[in-house]
């Protein structure tokens, strides 16, 4: 709905900075920590990769395809992020068991969205919102690791709201020079938009970034699966959408795919003694 009313960049760059703005300013009358120096630039980095070009491709590709295609091809940012982090010097490694807990839940997730794609969702738009997709994920994907792995002293949530305000700040620019459509205002699309900024950002990127900074890549990285059970539920309980066999079973597809996901990826204690000299 809110694309109804704005450009995708127009979106993207309006929705960071304004969720940034308030995050940058109740921190800084909080007396918190912000960003600043190397710590600043790896802040401002990572936050466009992740969000002017992460989000950003997902705007975009909405533009071509089915939201309901979008979210399947989305679904397969798991397999982009531990394989990032396990390419990348020092990273977590493979294991069979997360990848497998991982397809499961691909598999969950398909059975979710896919009856719902409607009859024009293999269009010859598709390849280009497929790679579009593909883009962003990656984008994504490494820029959330380059953050892991340059965190300084800022909390993890005061530098999401550092990433969202220099995403929208780098976006603006484009925003407002590149030629966009005409902007039709509407009562539905202001309310899309503030949806996206304060449940969208405020909490569902600040606690990403937050989880990001405390739990293993691979439990981090499975957040689309249980976007999807989530989204559904919301849509049962507000809009009264259908809720049968089908999604129950993709919901408890879903769940087992979790579950072997943070069972596998959670850090083992060591047993007592384990560290003892020899």
């Amino acid at each position: 709905m809110s694309l109804e009313m704005f450009s995708p960049l127009q979106l993207v760059s309006l929705r960071y900075f304004l969720s940034g703005t308030a995050t940058v300013l109740f921190a800084r009358a909080r007396g918190m920590y912000l960003p600043r120096g190397r710590d600043l630039a790896v802040a401002c980095f990572s936050g466009f990769l992740i969000l002017g070009v992460g989000n950003g491709a997902l705007s975009f590709a909405e533009v071509v395809i089915p939201s309901g295609m979008a979210s399947l091809i989305i679904a397969m940012s798991p397999f982009w992020m531990v394989g990032a982090e396990a390419l990348l010097p020092g990273g977590e490694g493979l294991h069979a068991p997360i990848v497998g807990g991982m397809v499961v839940g691909l598999a969950g997730s398909a059975l979710l969205v896919t009856p719902d794609l409607g009859p024009h969702a293999l269009d010859h738009n598709l390849l280009d919102g497929f790679l579009i997709l593909q883009v962003g994920m990656a984008a994504w994907s490494f820029g959330s690791i380059y953050q892991r792995r340059k965190s300084g002293k800022a909390h993890a949530i005061v530098a999401g709201g550092v990433q969202q305000l220099a995403a929208g700040l780098i976006l603006a620019p484009f925003a407002l020079l590149l030629p966009q459509p005409a902007l039709h205002w509407s009562g539905r699309g202001m309310l899309a938009v503030l949806y996206l900024v304060c449940f969208g950002s405020l909490v569902g990127y600040s606690a990403y970034a937050y989880a990001m900074d405390r739990l293993p890549v691979a439990i981090v990285s499975i957040y689309p699966y249980v976007n999807a059970v989530v989204a559904v539920f919301l849509g049962w309980l507000f809009y009264r959408e259908p809720f049968g066999v089908r999604e129950g079973i993709s919901m408890a597809v879903i769940f087992a795919s979790v579950a072997v996901v943070k069972h596998y990826a959670a850090p083992k204690t060591p047993s007592a003694g384990s560290d003892a000299p020899a």
